[in-house]
């Protein structure tokens, strides 16, 4: 029940941040709060949990996440461990739990302040010649992993792209 619990809340707090993302990129000032209060009051969703969720929003219009919110913060942190012992069983057992894990996951990776992405940016250079960046240096990098893997050339001119679109 808790990891459930645990689960629909950052299953909430996900749909929300990207609706808040949305209204923020397009200037659409959504009310999230007023989000959860037309839920409440469809035919589909009507669960309770909306009226914490409108509650929160309400309180605090610019919440980065409900995951911040003090009291979702606090029942999410009450919650982990079991959450965490049910995909632990789940997963020893052969149960697939693929919503349980994901929203763990989303949970976790919200809550650090750097992520493991080197991992991926050394497959797509590996496979692609796509390049990674270092935590310690700055600008982008390639290797030849192998005697297999070629030179790329001149990285700035594969990657000209990509600062554009970060900019």
């Amino acid at each position: 029940e808790a990891a459930l619990y645990a689960a629909k809340i950052c299953s909430y707090a996900q749909g929300m941040g990207l609706i808040k993302a949305a209204s923020d990129s397009k200037d659409w000032n959504i009310d999230l709060s007023m989000c959860a209060k037309m839920w409440k009051g469809g035919c589909i969703i009507r669960a309770k949990l909306l009226d914490k969720i409108q509650a929160a929003f309400s309180s605090n219009p610019s919440l980065s996440n409900l995951m911040v919110d003090p009291a979702f913060a606090t029942e999410l942190n009450e919650r982990s461990m079991a959450w965490r012992r049910i995909i632990t069983l789940c997963v020893a057992s052969g149960v697939s739990c693929p919503a349980l894990c994901a929203s763990l996951n989303y949970f976790d990776s919200y809550r650090r302040e750097s992520l493991p992405a080197n991992l991926t940016q050394a497959q797509r250079d590996f496979f692609g010649g796509h390049t990674y960046e270092r935590i310690d240096r700055e600008g982008p990098f390639h290797c030849a992993w192998t005697d297999a893997h070629k030179a790329i050339g001149d990285i700035s001119e594969r990657t000209a792209g990509e600062k554009a679109t970060r900019d």
